[in-house]
């Protein structure tokens, strides 16, 4: 069978199918005052992120001292690691696509999975919500202030 296309039918095509790719929805907002999506997030962690990060969000051990392989271990996500020094925009693209670029430098040796073919978006930000739910307030409000100067 022959199949030819005309010249607007093809670009027609190239437009659906490059607008239907680059087309990105928003980032579903972390709340860590909602119980339900902290609940909901907390059961994701345990799940998918607590055997790498811990059960109680403490990360591995010397996690600042990369292992033989040149990787780093997984860092803690309560008050003593550094994800809180990063807007939602940030954490959120590393937990869905991994720490290649703009997320993480060029060729950095990890163990973090993209979550993104797993998770949902919704499951992502809930997963952010629990996470933040267990910050001091002091920095909840760090924290938040740098999402709202995010160019995210």
């Amino acid at each position: 069978m022959n199949v030819t296309f005309s010249a607007s039918a093809l670009l027609s095509l190239l437009i659906f199918f490059s607008s239907t790719v680059m087309a990105s929805e928003p980032i579903p907002f972390a709340d860590p005052a909602n119980s339900q999506q902290i609940k909901r997030g907390k059961l994701i962690y345990k799940r998918f992120c607590s055997y790498c990060h811990g059960h109680d969000l403490q990360g591995q051990t010397n996690w600042r001292i990369r292992n033989p392989d040149g990787k780093l271990p997984a860092p803690p996500h309560d008050e003593t690691g550094h994800t809180w020094h990063h807007a939602d925009d940030l954490l959120f693209g590393i937990i869905k696509f991994g720490l290649i670029p703009p997320y993480g430098p060029e060729n950095y040796k990890t163990d973090m999975p993209a979550w993104g073919n797993t998770l949902k978006d919704a499951d992502i930000s809930a997963v952010l919500a629990y996470i933040k739910s267990r910050w001091p307030a002091e920095i909840q409000k760090i924290q938040s202030e740098m999402n709202e100067n995010s160019d995210g």
